[in-house]
């Protein structure tokens, strides 16, 4: 089933500043990326597949 990458992380329990943390990167980038203004790369799609307990398959990246 399909979710956000927002989706994701609040699943797990995350707030943008932890899994920002945990995947090596900024809170605003973490928020680029689930406002859709930037796309993550296929590596850090992985990283946050992972980190948020489900696959890349399933996490929605879209930009706006």
């Amino acid at each position: 089933m399909a979710m956000s990458i927002r989706a994701g992380r609040v699943n797990v329990g995350l707030t943008q500043e932890k899994a920002a943390k945990e995947l090596g990167i900024t809170r605003a980038t973490l928020s680029s990326y689930e406002s859709g203004k930037t796309i993550p790369d296929i590596e850090m799609g992985k990283k946050m597949a992972a980190l948020y307990k489900t696959t890349v398959d399933e996490l929605v990246f879209s930009a706006k």
